[in-house]
């Protein structure tokens, strides 16, 4: 139930990181697509935490928490680049 939750947030934090880089950049794409381009290091910094609180404090090992750890990175990660190539190609 954790994962989905770290999951659901990270789609909560592409919507914010999207909303302001249409906010910031106006009507263009590019102002979107660099806000996904954004989020990806963000998030990646953010599974990385929970990762390792994961490890430190739940009692999890490196290698138990490795696979929740890509895919709570993946699947927020994969739809910013979903995006950003989508919006390339308008």
């Amino acid at each position: 139930m954790h994962t989905l939750k770290v999951i659901a947030g990270g789609f909560i934090l592409l919507a914010v990181c999207l909303l302001i880089g249409r906010l910031a950049g106006g009507p263009s794409a590019e102002g979107v697509a660099g806000a996904a381009k954004v989020f990806i290091p963000l998030w990646l910094l953010l599974a990385g935490v929970n990762l390792w609180i994961g490890v430190t404090r739940a009692g999890y090992t490196v290698a138990e928490e490795a696979p929740i750890f890509l895919v709570v990175f993946a699947l927020p990660a994969a739809a910013a680049l979903l995006l950003v190539w989508w919006l390339s190609r308008a």
